[in-house]
């Protein structure tokens, strides 16, 4: 393998990404209808009703507003050219910060009707939804109603037992805390899609995973899971006698004015425009090809990854978190803040904070957060001073295999440069 090509694949793991396997026998090419990169889209299909406040799609012609860097602009748009294809179906990205902005999106709103990706789309943002609930947490933390220091097992005695005593709420944050994976049922994505509609309460996910012998000593390895921010919504609830969905929407989206950006509760169903995602998977003729994968049901991952939202929603949220607007004071540190411990499978140094994570690319510090749900590959991320962001949606056909998407990867290298 060549030298460069292992470059390129040592940043699968940028920023926490999870995503899929290379290479996708399936949508070589634009189907009859297919948009080029940059195009806007027309409505969605028939029976969507734009929710109120949905962002209006970019109009402009071409799409793409240029960055002051130079070939920035042409990097980015050379990235999303001639989707659909192999390993998505349409990409929305934008970059911004003090060195320029620069907006483009490219590929289809389906494949049957080969529409235009709708601009505005919403979309799955998958473990996005930890850096939500990590400033959650902290804004209670600032209030004096959560500590830090303190065990998840004094706010949920009933729930965690003996053997996790010891686990804080900061371990929780930043994947310190031992608690291995809940149960769930089914080993590959076909399987899972069977399993597509079954819910889970937040109590039933962490009950399954307490009764499994710790993974290490609290405090001493990284694994990161979703579990501990279960967890972590449920103190949410504990603390503040409200729902977690009720406490993120009063203390995040509405004083932001993210007002397409939504929790789920579970619903499988996205509400208003958005664009399908697919995934690639044995079919029921027995042939691997593609398989609309938008509609899935998403109480399994609660605090950890059910968030819904688009690229000028999340844009304006790292824009100000990284601000010091949305977690206030000290405990923004905490965002910032790598353990002194090794990973757990990998032995690297940990990569996460409590709620992002970091990566040395291009010569810069880069932290972020990216996620991955079924049909749906997200990311934000941002230098430390903001002077430079990125948001992406890709539509990804191997969403949450062991490799990073290439069309995502690529928009990452893009944006940033390689990995040092």
């Amino acid at each position: 393998m060549r030298k460069s090509v292992r470059t390129l694949l040592a940043a699968a793991l940028v920023l926490g990404v999870a995503a899929g396997p290379a290479v996708v026998p399936a949508v070589a090419a634009a189907p009859p209808g297919a948009g080029p990169a940059g195009a806007v889209s027309g409505p969605g299909p028939a029976g969507t009703v734009p929710a109120p406040g949905l962002s209006e799609a970019m109009s402009a012609p071409g799409l793409a507003e240029a960055m002051s860097a130079p070939g920035l602009a042409e990097a980015m748009s050379a990235v999303v050219a001639g989707l659909p294809r192999a390993d998505a179906t349409a990409a929305l990205v934008r970059v911004g910060g003090a060195e320029g902005a620069w907006r483009g999106g490219a590929g289809v709103h389906d494949l049957e009707s080969g529409a235009p990706a709708d601009q505005g789309a919403r979309f799955r943002a998958g473990s996005v939804t930890k850096v939500f609930t990590a400033a959650t947490v902290l804004q209670l933390a600032a209030e004096g109603r959560i500590d830090l220091d303190r065990s998840a097992r004094s706010y949920l005695p009933e729930l965690i037992p003996g053997r996790y005593a010891s686990v804080t709420v900061r371990q929780l944050l930043n994947h310190t805390h031992g608690i291995p994976a809940a149960g769930l049922p089914g080993t590959t994505v076909e399987e899972w899609y069977a399993h597509r509609f079954d819910t889970y309460t937040p109590r039933e996910l962490v009950r399954s995973a307490v009764a499994k012998p710790r993974e290490f000593r609290p405090g001493t390895r990284q694994h990161y899971l979703n579990i501990g921010y279960t967890v972590a919504g449920l103190i949410v609830e504990r603390v503040t006698g409200d729902d977690f969905e009720d406490q993120v929407e009063r203390r995040i989206l509405r004083p932001l004015g993210l007002r397409d950006t939504y929790l789920p509760r579970g619903a499988a169903e996205l509400v208003g425009p958005y664009n399908h995602g697919y995934q690639t998977m044995r079919l029921d003729d027995g042939t691997t090809g593609l398989r609309d994968v938008s509609v899935w049901g998403t109480s399994e991952a609660w605090a950890a990854g059910d968030l819904v939202s688009t690229t000028a929603d999340l844009e304006r949220f790292v824009r100000e978190l990284f601000a010091g607007r949305v977690v206030r004071g000290p405990l923004l540190a905490e965002m910032f803040t790598l353990p002194g411990v090794t990973d757990l499978t990998t032995g690297a140094p940990a990569a996460y904070s409590a709620g992002l994570s970091m990566k040395r690319l291009g010569g810069l510090e880069v932290w972020g957060k990216t996620g991955g749900r079924w049909g749906y590959n997200t990311a934000v991320a941002s230098t430390r001073d903001g002077s430079r962001t990125l948001v992406y949606s890709v539509n990804s056909t191997d969403a949450k295999g062991q490799d990073m998407n290439r069309t995502a990867l690529g928009l990452m290298v893009a944006a940033y440069g390689l990995p040092d």
